[in-house]
């Protein structure tokens, strides 16, 4: 039964984010049009905003809802660059793990079924390069965010690497949209934030500890 806590907690989250329709102010214009309203709520009450706003995070990265960018442009919007990255990545860090949980505990046979053929190379990844293999996942992704996180339930990854890994993957792309968060007004479309060249240097980022660790190899044999 305690492997169940996860599932419990999210289909309870889950039926307070439907029930109070919370999905409704989850877009670009609702983000730009209740700004200032956000602002002087986080003025007045900061703990119960940034406390409100980590649940809403925590639960759209568990059940894989649409918002998480939206969310990141909130974090910037609302706290700031210096505060809403840390919230903005440790909540979505948070949310990962719980469907890491429930992927592992409850719907491991189901996952498993399902998605077979991907599993066989993400376990032979973490199996040869550990917490590394998830890290370049994360950075430049290969699959989706949540396939990425079910996937990862099934392999032999602990708990706390893959949290780590996440976090430390997600970090570069989540500041990048907490700072546009900061220049609010002048984004129109979600799209303007990744640049063909943004996203090049995202997959040479990933690149170099790969290519780290290659010299380092070669150095020992040398």
């Amino acid at each position: 039964m305690k492997h169940w806590w996860p599932l419990v907690l999210l289909v309870l989250l889950g039926g307070l984010f439907f029930a109070f329709d919370l999905g409704r102010f989850i877009s670009l214009e609702s983000l730009k049009s209740g700004r200032d309203e956000l602002q002087q709520a986080y003025r007045a009450r900061p703990l119960q905003v940034l406390g409100s706003y980590a649940l809403v995070y925590i639960l759209i990265a568990a059940l894989s809802l649409p918002g998480a960018g939206v969310m990141s442009l909130a974090a910037g919007a609302i706290f700031g660059l210096w505060v809403g990255t840390p919230v903005a990545l440790i909540s979505a860090s948070v949310g990962a793990t719980l469907a890491f949980w429930v992927a592992r505990y409850v719907f491991r046979d189901v996952i498993q079924e399902r998605f077979g053929d991907r599993l066989a190379a993400v376990d032979a990844g973490i199996k040869r390069d550990g917490g590394l293999y998830l890290f370049t996942l994360r950075l430049v992704p290969v699959f989706p965010f949540f396939i990425i996180n079910l996937l990862m339930g099934l392999t032999a990854i602990r708990s706390g690497t893959f949290f780590i890994a996440s976090m430390l993957g997600m970090f570069a792309g989540t500041a990048i949209y907490v700072n546009a968060g900061t220049q609010l007004a002048s984004l129109t479309h979600l799209s303007d934030i990744l640049s063909p060249a943004l996203i090049g240097s995202f997959a040479l980022l990933a690149a170099f500890p790969w290519v780290a660790r290659w010299g380092v190899n070669r150095l020992r044999k040398g």
